[in-house]
């Protein structure tokens, strides 16, 4: 294989820092250390102040007020305190919590966990393989779901697999009528497509600094304010921040960057998605010209396409063990589908929702797009590919 820099298109599974948002960092770090709850020092003041100053800038990116943006380590920690917060509280309104079938872990594993506690859940389908809306959910099921006494309605605004983005507005207004709460995983779409928690009409939104060119081990959990109330049972108690609903020390610069990251991708979001969809397509055309039979996986691509994130290819390639080709290449960072099920054996549980068989979802390619990438490596991507495939002794185009 052709020697040369490493080709990182992981994008989906974290975001190199962008270094404006370091050097916003840099000061909290060193100089303004202090803890931001002290507020009986000039220094601690300083630090609370920044704090407040990213929460407003945050809050405004996604239409909110900053007093319904909570900060937390991070979408996983946010999608918890959302689904159990909800569920566990003993003033809350019905008693289901309805589920995607193609959700992330995070809200895959505490939604398991509340059922084998006694709740009541229900997971919907997904639109298969081959359709060009693959991944969207039928709102007629989710009619019939939420109106059979649903307390809260999860669904992920972009999949993390397959970029799937899910009508949220219209999945909304059905929830409104009904009286349930809607919570939705932002994570993968916060910073990569237009994000307004009022247009969208959520209850509960919620996503991570490093999937968007920030820091890790920072997040948000966006709780709307106002009537009916949105009511939590907090996770972590033990300091009373943020009104008692998430205890702990704030990270300051951690959600100094967050704030920083959130800013600068609001600023290039129209420019930069063209740029990074131009890219994903040249990709796709570039591993159909090098890999027979090669299969897109999820909705259909197109510029300015509003079903899927435009940095996002998934490709199937027949015959082989995707974990096996990527151990083959070199220089591409790529991968088979969810970081955090990369431990768990079988294949993507996205894929099998899709109704792809264990044999043709083992042979997953998940390609994540993003700033840092450039045209140059959008061929060379594609000969890494076809390079693992020969020798793993399958034939390349």
């Amino acid at each position: 294989m052709a020697e040369g820099p490493h080709i990182y298109m992981d994008n989906h599974a974290t975001t190199r820092c962008d270094p404006r948002v370091v050097e916003a960092m840099l000061p909290y770090l060193t100089e303004q250390y202090a803890n931001a709850g002290s507020s009986n020092h000039v220094l601690g003041r300083e630090s609370g102040a920044a704090v407040e100053r990213a929460r407003e800038s945050i809050a405004a990116a996604i239409g909110a007020s900053p007093d319904e943006v909570l900060f937390t380590s991070g979408a996983t920690e946010s999608n918890n305190l959302a689904l159990r917060g909800v569920m566990q509280h003993p003033r809350r309104r019905g008693s289901r919590l309805v589920g995607v079938a193609t959700e992330h872990d995070a809200v895959l594993e505490p939604l398991r966990d509340l059922a084998k506690g006694g709740e009541q859940t229900h997971l919907l389908g997904v639109r298969p393989h081959g359709d060009a809306e693959a991944g969207r959910i039928d709102l007629d099921e989710l009619r019939e779901a939420v109106t059979n006494d649903a307390a809260l309605v999860s669904v992920m605004l972009a999949n993390n697999e397959i970029g799937t983005i899910q009508p949220l507005r219209e999945i909304a207004a059905l929830c409104r009528e009904a009286g349930v709460l809607l919570h939705t995983d932002a994570t993968q779409a916060v910073g990569k497509i237009p994000v307004d928690v009022r247009e969208l009409g959520v209850d509960l939104l919620s996503f991570s600094g490093h999937k968007l060119y920030g820091p890790r081990g920072i997040g948000v959990l966006y709780v709307r304010g106002g009537s009916p109330r949105v009511r939590l049972r907090p996770q972590i108690t033990g300091g009373g921040q943020q009104q008692g609903r998430r205890s702990g020390t704030l990270n300051t610069p951690a959600i100094v960057g967050l704030a920083k990251a959130v800013e600068l991708c609001l600023a290039e979001q129209a420019e930069e998605a063209l740029r990074i969809a131009g890219m994903r397509d040249s990709l796709w055309s570039a591993l159909q010209a090098r890999i027979p039979g090669v299969e897109l996986c999820g909705p259909a691509l197109e510029l300015g396409n509003t079903r899927r994130l435009p940095g996002n290819l998934y490709a199937l390639v027949r015959g082989v063990d995707s974990e096996s080709l990527l151990l083959k290449t070199e220089r591409l960072a790529a991968s088979s589908g969810a970081t955090c099920a990369s431990s768990h054996e079988g294949p993507s549980h996205v894929l099998l929702a899709l109704g792809l068989p264990e044999d043709r979802a083992r042979g997953g390619l998940r390609f994540g797009l993003g700033r840092f990438n450039t045209e140059a490596e959008v061929p060379a991507a594609a000969d890494e590919v076809a390079a693992a495939l020969a020798a793993l002794g399958r034939d390349s185009a």
